[in-house]
């Protein structure tokens, strides 16, 4: 009972940091295509601020929760290396998308709306095989 109530609890938590990994960068092109109308760039801003933050939050309990079905109920295996390699390099993307959101509040400009769009769709697919690795285990 407690493994599984861990383990659902560590989904919807992750379910929530993954929203905020797909929607920072869509707030940057949003930010790019704005341009210079204050009131909206700083509602984006504000709007990117809290989400960056709430997705820390969001992490930092999936984590948790995923430290605590590998240490106390023994999950793992080779699939469990992949699928933390591929979480490092999602928790690397965040970041990096939230410096470019903080680079933005300080002036720094932003790259096209269009190199954006290409930069917004680059977690999909190392997520669509962290679910799979997740599911199939596949050694």
């Amino acid at each position: 009972m407690a493994y599984l109530l861990v383990k659902t609890l560590h989904i919807v938590f992750v379910v929530a940091w993954m929203a905020a990994v797909f929607y920072l960068p869509r707030i940057l092109v949003n930010l790019a295509e704005a341009g210079d109308v204050p009131p909206v760039r700083e509602r984006l801003l504000l709007m990117g601020r809290r989400l960056y933050r709430f997705g820390h939050v969001m992490f930092g309990i999936a984590f948790v929760l995923g430290l605590a079905l590998w240490l106390h109920f023994g999950i793992g295996g080779g699939w469990l290396h992949a699928k933390l390699a591929l979480v490092a390099l999602l928790l690397a993307f965040y970041i990096a998308t939230g410096r470019k959101l903080k680079g933005v509040a300080q002036g720094r400009p932003l790259a096209s709306p269009r190199a954006l769009r290409w930069f917004n769709e680059l977690p999909l697919p190392l997520f669509v095989v962290v679910v799979w690795l997740v599911l199939a285990k596949p050694f």
